[in-house]
């Protein structure tokens, strides 16, 4: 097995920078943003997907969410934990 020096090493860290997979909201089927804008505060398995473990809401770069979905991701979430259906923190 041949060692790899450290410009081979940024080539292939480069390719594979390259082809990182395009994110898509999962709320808009089709690229189409349908009206009205409403995301469930209900759903708490969707809700917990969009949240990091400490409890933070992970941004629109790691999810993939279109602007105006995390906008309402952001109430639903809030919503959920007044409610009591999400926790506010981890429970570590």
């Amino acid at each position: 097995m041949a060692t790899l020096n450290k410009v081979d090493i940024r080539k292939i860290r480069k390719k594979r920078a390259r082809l990182k997979r395009k994110l898509k909201c999962r709320f808009c089927p089709d690229g189409n943003i349908p009206r009205p804008v409403y995301v469930d505060y209900k759903d708490t398995k969707t809700l917990k997907q969009l949240v990091d473990r400490e409890g933070r809401i992970l941004p629109r770069r790691r999810t993939g969410t279109s602007a105006i979905f995390q906008r309402a991701v952001r109430e639903a979430i809030l919503r959920a934990r007044f409610i009591g259906l999400m926790p506010y923190v981890s429970e570590e």
